[in-house]
């Protein structure tokens, strides 16, 4: 289902249960007795990606994109440990094909063979400075992801969508079996993970509900969700066609709540979400918030300060931590 089944994953959704899941609303499910975050530094490894995905200002083109220098990373993780920062969130598109013939050439420059390799070592440098490391760094292999699990404290990757969206096509084209793969490698290698639906993108509530129980799916057999993200799509230089309206959401992050066991955190980012409109669907997270880099997935749109996240637990009633 969902292609998964190509990359040796099975896995179904039942129609009852997508049925049930639609009929969710915010007054189905409960607010969270409190609110969580983590302070964290952002280190973009790189900006290459093999992908076009059409909501995205992530990514560079070939002979623009950029790959962060060893010194440079330890430079970040030193100002977020400095900063009070318990987390060092690496991420990069997807492994860089090809194309980027130049980040290749650099990378056999500094003694590495794969982005993943370099990965390590760019882990193992956050180590150092007393950060835990988070690694997003899309599709993966089991190889891919055996390479850095063990200097990673979790990881993570958003599903997005089950759906066959057109901002997915091209000549690379971002496939739902392969995310889910990979979510399901990461259950296999015992890897505490991330992941999340990105809304407004194309699909439709039945697709919403599909994504969230296919995720509910794989932690069940697994055990290895900590937390799922409901991500509106941002407007942005690549993207015109707006974010899904305050309704729509409130809706969407009930249903993930409903989904999800009560041990797998609700996130809303603050920096991208009404999240005080948000408060009685069900959230208990705000996910990570820097204070010292930008959100350079998201540069648009700055993350809020900690007496904003303060602001924000009050108005819920409940504490934050």
């Amino acid at each position: 289902m969902f292609g998964a089944e190509a990359y040796g994953v099975e896995l179904s959704v039942a129609e009852a249960d997508v049925q049930r899941l639609l009929s969710v609303t915010p007054a189905d499910v409960d607010s969270a007795p409190e609110l969580s975050f983590a302070r964290n530094v952002f280190v973009p490894l790189t900006t290459a990606c093999r992908y076009t995905c059409g909501y995205c200002t992530y990514y560079d083109p070939p002979g623009e994109a950029e790959l962060l220098a060893p010194e440079a990373i330890r430079r970040i993780c030193e100002r977020g440990a400095a900063a009070g920062c318990t987390e060092a969130l690496f991420t990069f598109g997807d492994e860089p094909d090809a194309r980027y013939d130049r980040i290749h050439d650099t990378l056999e420059a500094w003694g590495h063979d794969s982005i993943h390799s370099y990965l390590r070592s760019a882990c193992e440098i956050a180590l150092d400075c007393g950060l835990l490391p988070h690694s997003n760094p899309g599709d993966q292999t089991r190889e891919q992801m055996a390479t850095v699990a063990d200097v990673n404290a979790s990881m993570g990757v958003m599903l997005e969508t089950t759906a066959e969206v057109d901002v997915h096509a091209g000549a690379r084209r971002k496939e739902p079996g392969r995310r889910l793969a990979t979510i399901a490698t990461a259950g296999e290698l015992g890897v505490p993970f991330t992941t999340g639906i990105l809304v407004g993108v194309g699909e439709d509530w039945t697709d919403r509900a599909e994504s969230l129980l296919a995720i509910r799916a794989l932690h069940e057999r697994y055990g290895h969700v900590q937390e799922v993200i409901v991500q509106p799509v941002s407007e942005n230089d690549r993207w015109r066609r707006g974010s899904p309206d305050v309704e729509t959401l409130r809706r969407t992050t009930a249903m993930a709540r409903a989904a999800l066991p009560v041990g797998v955190s609700v996130q809303s980012p603050p920096n991208l979400a009404p999240v005080r409109e948000l408060l009685d669907c069900g959230i208990d997270d705000l996910g990570g918030v820097s204070p010292v880099t930008d959100d350079h997935i998201n540069p648009d749109y700055a993350w809020p300060g900690l007496r904003e996240l303060e602001d924000i637990a009050e108005t819920a009633g409940v504490p934050l931590r």
